[in-house]
């Protein structure tokens, strides 16, 4: 059953039942979580998220989803709130923290898809061109965000929380169809996209989340293998996957369609698998937290909130296919968090690969294509 954080004072399905073995999987971050399509424009049931929480729950009786996601929602948005309402949460991350204090030690699964808004969102002028001094500016602080996200979500669960964040996929690949510029574009992307995705995962590493590889999921860097594709005729894999799971090719928009959150939620299942199994990797203890600047919020030393009595209560979610959106919320806040991150070095890094990524020509190519809906 998913549930999501309701009116103050409601009780959870376990206790309301009294059930004692039941777990939780929360699940975080923009509207890759939320399963929005462009074609209905508005979330849906199907998100990866969703299908993840099924294959999970088949081996792990008594598991119940916390789905907090929420579309358009950035780095700086799930510290701070502002894009949905949490009741008695003042943000996305503050709601996770909560419910995972009010649950501690049953909170088993983690996930986290965030950071494709920071930059599309807040850095295309309204003649669909980028702005660079937005761009090594907004790429530095998500990555920061981004490290404090993740340290916060690790140092509020305990041994037996797995966590689980990922890289994206490329949807400037879909330029290949544009013709010999457009190809030109698409493969000028792919290094560029490969660098942002690897400081992403530098972040999630050092902070003790697992990696879910949805770029390489979607053949991301395929250029060799050639794929029949209707209309289009032979094109690279990679390009061919891009067009087959998400709207790139076709609204021009980036996010997945049912086929892409069926191929990421497979990607996340992977590393669970992986990390369950006999002889798994165990999730890497996090590295030192980042030392904050000035004027920025101390992440040393701080811990997720644990007073139960203030946490809010899940209930269950609208039914799918009712018109409302599941899991849906809606933030108002304000006010800092606990916050930790990772090494001082990470987020640097990452910035610089989400710098490059953003000022390439694709990516100006797709801005251009998106500047009036929003991505993620």
């Amino acid at each position: 059953m998913t549930i999501v954080l309701s009116t103050p004072g409601l009780a959870t399905a376990d206790e309301a039942t009294g059930g004692k073995d039941t777990t939780y999987y929360i699940s975080l971050g923009d509207s890759l979580t939320t399963g929005y399509q462009p074609d209905v424009d508005k979330d849906t049931d199907f998100a990866y998220t969703d299908q993840l929480y099924a294959q999970l729950k088949q081996r792990t009786p008594g598991l119940e989803h916390i789905r907090l996601g929420c579309t358009a929602e950035t780095t700086e948005s799930l510290i701070s709130g502002g894009k949905c309402d949490y009741p008695n949460a003042k943000s996305q991350l503050d709601a996770a923290l909560k419910a995972m204090a009010q649950h501690q030690g049953k909170v088993a699964y983690v996930t986290l898809s965030v950071g494709a808004n920071d930059i599309l969102l807040n850095c295309v002028s309204p003649a669909g061109t980028l702005d660079a001094a937005c761009l090594n500016s907004r790429s530095e602080a998500m990555a920061k965000n981004l490290a404090q996200i993740a340290g916060a979500l690790r140092q509020a669960g305990t041994d037996n929380t797995q966590f689980v964040g990922s890289t994206y996929h490329n949807p400037f690949l879909a330029a290949w169809l544009q013709g010999a510029a457009g190809q030109q574009a698409a493969k000028d992307s792919a290094p560029l996209v490969k660098a942002a995705n690897t400081g992403i995962t530098q972040v999630f590493k050092s902070t003790g989340f697992k990696v879910a590889d949805v770029a390489g999921a979607f053949s991301s860097d395929d250029f060799t293998t050639q794929v029949n594709v209707p209309v289009a005729g032979e094109v690279p894999a990679n390009v061919a996957k891009i067009c087959q799971l998400t709207w790139a090719c076709t609204k021009q928009d980036p996010h997945p369609n049912a086929d892409g959150h069926k191929v990421i939620a497979g990607a996340f299942a992977a590393v669970l698998a992986d990390s369950t199994a006999p002889g798994g990797d165990e999730s890497p203890a996090p590295s030192e937290p980042v030392t904050p600047g000035a004027g920025e919020t101390p992440t040393t030393g701080e811990t997720a909130p644990s007073d139960a009595g203030d946490s809010p209560a899940p209930s269950e979610s609208a039914t799918p296919g009712s018109g409302t959106d599941t899991g849906a919320n809606d933030p108002t806040t304000n006010g800092d968090l606990a916050e930790t991150g990772a090494s001082s070095s990470t987020p640097v890094l990452a910035g610089a690969g989400l710098a490059v990524l953003a000022a390439g020509t694709a990516a100006i190519y797709f801005a251009r294509r998106r500047r009036t809906s929003e991505q993620s």
